[in-house]
């Protein structure tokens, strides 16, 4: 009995799926590690992040690791938020103390 030979799985090529992005997970350590220790690397993921999926996007097919690539941009995108946030409470924090210390509305008890 001779079978006809077997068809790669649609969307791959014979030899499997394609090589993922040589910085896809480089961009997912450091969105991850952004977002849960150090914010200010939320930036870098997130430039690094875009700039693979545009590669990716423009390889047409023959480069992958979108996945690692999207979560590692994703969460620069949430840490870097987080820091901006963070920073205009710190800004609203000293500015609110400095307008209490200057027009004298700090308590003092005698």
């Amino acid at each position: 009995m001779n079978y006809p030979p077997q068809q790669p799985p649609y969307g791959y090529s014979a030899y499997g799926p394609p090589p993922d992005h040589p910085q896809a997970t480089t961009i997912l350590i450091i969105g991850i590690l952004g977002l849960v220790f150090c914010q200010i690397l939320g930036p870098v993921a997130w430039v690094m992040g875009k700039k693979a999926l545009n590669e990716i996007d423009a390889s047409g097919g023959t480069i992958g690791g979108r996945t690692n690539v999207m979560v590692g941009y994703v969460c620069g995108i949430i840490s870097t938020c987080l820091i901006v946030v963070s920073l205009l409470f710190l800004a609203l924090f000293l500015v609110l103390g400095l307008v209490g210390v200057f027009a004298g509305t700090t308590s003092s008890s005698y």
